[in-house]
């Protein structure tokens, strides 16, 4: 007979005003939580804590957060391996847990899971790991994501009328123009010192960062304008909280 084991994935957008009923009634029904913890002062753990607290206060499971290569060189093909073995490494620490403790577990994820997340590709990772001596099996609630925020905080839509919006990351924003995109959604960006936004300078932008927390900063405005101004809303963020999300909206004009 195999052991059985559940996860439970739930979307948390930015904190504990963001959860919806249907989560935190998952949250109640879990005997623990798994986390990554990153070295220093983990702010988004305490964040973890707090949703917790407020939402059954199911323990907090921590395990060091596995190395990943972060070098700003990395081309498309090196950033995707260095995220595969930074994935797989926290598979084979998170499956160690389940073999361990068993019973059910979740993952708070930021945001929705299902977009640009990897908590799903983990958790499969992690259920050929464990079987065939134990079977997984997961679940998946969503949250309110960053684009739902960004577009509600600057009270837009994030598409014209009968108009495609494209969402990217932020490394490959040029690409997506290059294929004639023109309203462009760009996540997982890095310092905009290291965004490429040639030819960009007459796009309208509306950029925000941490969507929800203390240190919430909007930016709005011709791109070519305002991104002195991005720049400096992006170090007050990380001043506040001592992190950094943030999403930006770019539009051609009309």
């Amino acid at each position: 007979m195999h052991a059985a084991v559940r996860v439970r994935i739930l979307g948390v957008g930015m904190g504990p005003q963001h959860v919806t009923p249907e989560v935190a009634d998952a949250l109640r029904s879990v005997d623990y939580v798994l986390a990554a913890e990153k070295s220093g002062d983990d702010r988004l753990l305490a964040l973890r804590r707090e949703i917790l607290g407020r939402y059954g206060g199911a323990e907090l499971v921590a395990l060091p957060d596995p190395a990943r290569d972060r070098s700003a060189g990395l081309d498309t093909r090196g950033y995707e391996a260095a995220v595969g073995d930074w994935h797989d490494a926290r598979a084979a620490a998170y499956a160690q847990v389940l073999r361990e403790r068993g019973g059910t577990a979740a993952f708070l994820v930021w945001g929705d899971p299902s977009l640009y997340d990897s908590t799903i590709r983990v958790v499969e990772k992690m259920r050929d790991l464990l079987s065939p001596q134990v079977v997984l099996d997961f679940d998946v609630l969503p949250g309110i994501s960053a684009p739902q925020l960004l577009a509600a905080r600057h009270r837009i839509v994030l598409h014209e009328v009968g108009r495609p919006v494209h969402i990217t990351t932020g490394r490959r924003l040029q690409e997506a123009v290059a294929a004639g995109m023109d309203n462009i959604v760009a996540m997982l960006n890095p310092p905009p010192e290291r965004l490429d936004f040639d030819g960009l300078a007459d796009w309208t932008i509306w950029w925000a960062a941490n969507l929800g927390a203390a240190g919430e900063r909007l930016v709005s405005g011709r791109l070519g304008d305002v991104l002195p101004a991005i720049t400096q809303a992006r170090a007050a963020a990380d001043e506040c909280d001592g992190w950094v999300m943030d999403v930006f909206l770019v539009r051609r004009p009309r």
